[in-house]
This record gives C-alpha cells, structure tokens and sequence, in this order.
C-alpha cells in the first residue's frame, strides 16, 4: 500500500511539473482516438479517412480548448453521413444542434464525458462511464452522459441501416426521412439504456457525497448493482435482448476502474476519523474529519565524500613504495 501511495504522490508531482506539455499531448492523443473511431465506424469520406489529414486535425485540436474536439467529431462525423446520405446528415446535424444546446448549457466542461462515452461503447466497455461521471462529475453530467449514449446509437443504427437504405429509390428523400426518424425513436435499447445511465450517474453522485465511511466504495457498488437492475428489467419489459454475460462482467470492469480512481482522487483513512462539536453564539458545529492517505515521495539524496588530502598523500605514498616492491 505503502509503494502504491508513493506512486500517487510521484505522478502528481511529475504532472505538475510537466503539465504544459502533458495538457496538449493528452488533447492529441484524444483527438486522434477520436477520429480513428469515427472512421472507423462510419468511413464513407475517403478524404477525411487519410491519416495526414487526421494528425493534422488531432494537432490542431491539442492547441484549442478542449469543447473544440467535440465541435471537430460532431464536424467529421456529418461529412461521412453526407456521403453517405444527405437524410442521414440532416437529421444528424439536428440532433448536433440540439444535443449542443443542451450540452453548453449545463454541462460545457464535460469533454471528457461527452467523446469517451460513445468511444467506451466501442470497445465493449460502457459501463465505466456513469459511474465514473458520479464519482468525479456533478448532477448535470448526465446531459454529457445521455449525448454520448445518443450519438452512438445514433450512428450505430445509421450505420446498421445502410443496406436498407441504399435500396429507396433517389427520389424518396421523404421515405428516408421517415425511415431514418422512425428507427431513431423507436430505439428501445438506447432509451433504457440513458435510463440506466442517469439514474446509475445520480445514484453514485448523491452516495459519495454523504458523510458516512466508505461512501465512494459502497456507491460504486450500489451503482454497479442498479445498473444492472435496470438493464435486466429493461430487458425483460422491452426484449432488447442485451448479453447478460456481457452486462455483468462490463460493471464489474466498472467498478474496478472506479476504485482505481478512487485511489487517485479520494483515498483517505476511515480509521483516523475525527469527530468535533462546538459552538458559538448562533450556531452548533458538528464537524468530521477524514485525514487523506498521504506519504512523502522519497527523494534522490547525492551525498558527496571528499577524502582528506593527507590521506590522498598518504595513499599515493604508500602505491608508489607497492610499485618499487613490485619492481625489485
């Protein structure tokens, strides 16, 4: 635990030493994961699928703010759906535009949220997401949590519905509207899904906030659990016909990567708890104080032996008489 807790203080004291290079790598890095996802998924654009092009946009994107990576995925991401489909475009860029309204309202520093949630989607592992944002975010996360899940339903039934849609005649814009709008909307999986999100997200927000011991551990395990409550009566209601396997084994994921963080934002010692009452002449205080779990990093000592010069003399004596030996 010990070597744990050094490790903590030695990564924070390497970020704060070298945050104005980490800030903009990080923003690259985050970018281009981005991009490489959206291609990957919807790839219609071959010109936006080049790679210099998408180092170029991941460069730009490390030197902006960061709401700009969610401007610039939302931007790749309509030039795909317009090659591919003018409809499928224009009801995304509706949906951007609304989903931005909401998003620059309450919850503008949310970036995070906002592109991990449909890239954690991708790579099997969703689950992380609302209970991280109840760990670390606020209450109005979960407009950056349900964007996240809309967006990659969104693209994920566009993208499913290729075939279908490629077979309405050029003419039928108003049949492709509807079909794309119906399929939308008709989404049980993805509402059930923000249902669960949102209550998983407020349910781990409001627990780490009480004043009892252990209070992130025994959130992230209520929010695990309800996650997967909900999900499984979703199921059941609505026969969206989600892998249990899957759900069970991606919120115990969860719950590891929560406790991780956890350990990086939150890590305090319940066992030196303190309780003070006092008062003055208005108020009672009650107050209790949880110490931090805190270790100074150990620091390179150079210590410097300066022999004398006598013993110098001495030793450079007593080789020279070892070499005259040597020689008779």
């Amino acid at each position: 635990m010990t070597s744990l807790l050094v490790f903590r203080e030695q990564l924070r004291k390497f970020y704060s030493r070298y945050e104005l290079y980490i800030t903009p790598v990080s923003k690259f890095l985050l970018a281009l994961i981005t991009l490489l996802v959206i291609n990957g998924s919807i790839g219609y654009m071959s010109e936006l699928k080049n790679f210099a092009v998408v180092l170029v946009l991941s460069l730009m994107c490390s030197f902006l703010p960061s709401n700009f990576i969610v401007i610039l995925a939302a931007l790749v991401t309509l030039g795909h759906l317009y090659k591919f489909s003018l409809e499928c475009a224009v009801v995304a860029l509706a949906l951007f535009l609304l989903l931005f309204i909401l998003y620059f309202r309450f919850s503008p520093k949310d970036t995070l949220v906002v592109i991990l949630t449909p890239i954690c989607f991708v790579f099997k592992i969703p689950y992380v997401i609302p209970i991280a944002a109840g760990l670390a975010g606020t209450p109005f996360s979960v407009v950056s949590v349900a964007s996240g899940v809309v967006v990659y339903y969104t693209l994920h039934y566009m993208n499913a519905s290729a075939s279908v849609l490629n077979t309405f005649e050029e003419d039928g814009a108003l049949e492709k509207f509807r079909y794309v709008i119906d399929g939308l909307m008709g989404n049980k999986t993805m509402f059930v899904t923000i249902v669960a999100f949102v209550a998983t997200l407020l349910v781990v927000y409001f627990i780490r906030r009480l004043s009892v011991d252990y209070a992130w551990t025994i959130a992230v395990i209520t929010g695990a659990l309800l996650n997967i409550l909900i999900l499984l009566f979703g199921d059941l209601m609505y026969n969206i016909n989600l892998p249990i396997i899957g759900l069970i084994f991606g919120n115990l994921i969860a719950a590891a990567v929560a406790k991780a963080l956890e350990f990086l934002v939150f890590n305090v010692d319940y066992s030196r708890t303190e309780r003070v009452q006092f008062e003055d002449d208005e108020y009672y205080y009650y107050v209790k104080a949880v110490p931090k779990n805190t270790v100074a990093a150990p620091q390179k000592r150079v210590k410097t032996i300066r022999v004398p010069e006598k013993a110098v003399r001495r030793s450079g004596q007593t080789s020279g008489r070892q070499k005259r030996d040597l020689e008779k």
